[in-house]
């Protein structure tokens, strides 16, 4: 669950002209998100507490993420509704503040994370032996982990909290709450570079490489299955004098052909519909 509450100064304006109906509905709703948010994943917490069989190396990183999650809706979600509910902030300042260091930070720890597990899922495919020699190493994880958190606060809290006294002037409302470089697209076109497009380029790329070599492995291995029930048997000979005009007639069904071929001996009366 990812949500910039800070940048929603102008949605909260737009959410008051509604009807009183229509802002008591979506009060509900909004409540009714909390609360998924929360108990989702807090179920997620007490499964990896509780199940050791659960505490293994790619969890770490599901862990996580359910923890950044778990505090956007124990914390954040609840100030953002009444504020986008009544378009006023009256907590302050310095809660203010709070607030949006605490969204910023947790929403770019989510994206982080996901960034992280997808990677994490890449190396368990591209690389299995080695990946499966480090299972029993947690430092690796924990580095990772906490690295996360560093460069999600580096990336936008720093800015939160002395962009104002860099500039010199604040020009947040004393009844408005939102990140003061809200109107600097150059600050906002970096930082979202960072925080959506490089990440979304990186899981794109992971999982469209898992996907291709999960595919590729599962062509080599049906081909190579096959191999051991080879024989000198009558039945075979037959089958591989077939096999090349058979091949020629697949097409793109060549291993759908492959597998019915390798099963040859067992169905020797199907080769003719390999010969349609």
């Amino acid at each position: 669950f990812s949500l910039d509450i800070g940048d929603a100064s102008a949605a909260c304006n737009c959410i008051t002209n509604f009807s009183l109906g229509v802002l008591v509905l979506l009060a509900f709703l909004m409540v009714l998100l909390c609360v998924v948010t929360i108990l989702g994943n807090t179920l997620v917490i007490l499964a990896f507490v509780m199940d050791r069989n659960l505490r293994h190396r790619s969890n770490y990183f599901f862990l996580n993420l359910a923890v950044s999650d778990f505090a956007v809706g124990v914390f954040c979600m609840p100030l953002y509704i009444p504020y986008s509910l009544t378009g006023k902030w009256h907590l302050g300042r310095g809660i203010c503040k709070l607030w949006l260091v605490m969204d910023y930070l947790l929403c770019t720890a989510s994206v982080f994370n996901i960034v992280l597990i997808s990677y994490d899922r890449f190396l368990s495919v591209t690389k299995a032996v080695s990946y499966r020699a480090q299972q029993g190493i947690t430092s690796n994880p924990a580095i990772k982990m906490v690295a996360i958190w560093v460069l999600a606060f580096l990336l936008y809290c720093p800015a939160i909290l002395f962009w104002e006294h860099v500039a010199g002037h604040s020009v947040v409302a004393a009844d408005q709450c939102y990140a003061e470089f809200f109107d600097n697209w150059y600050f906002l076109l970096c930082a979202s570079t960072l925080e959506f497009f490089v990440p979304l380029l990186l899981v794109t790329y992971f999982n469209v490489h898992i996907f291709h070599n999960i595919q590729r492995r599962q062509r080599r291995g049906s081909v190579q299955d096959c191999e051991p029930a080879r024989s000198s048997s009558p039945s075979w000979r037959f089958c591989e004098g077939h096999r090349s005009l058979s091949l020629l007639r697949c097409s793109s069904r060549e291993f759908k052909c492959v597998k019915l071929l390798c099963e040859c001996p067992t169905i020797l009366q199907e080769t003719s519909i390999l010969q349609m």
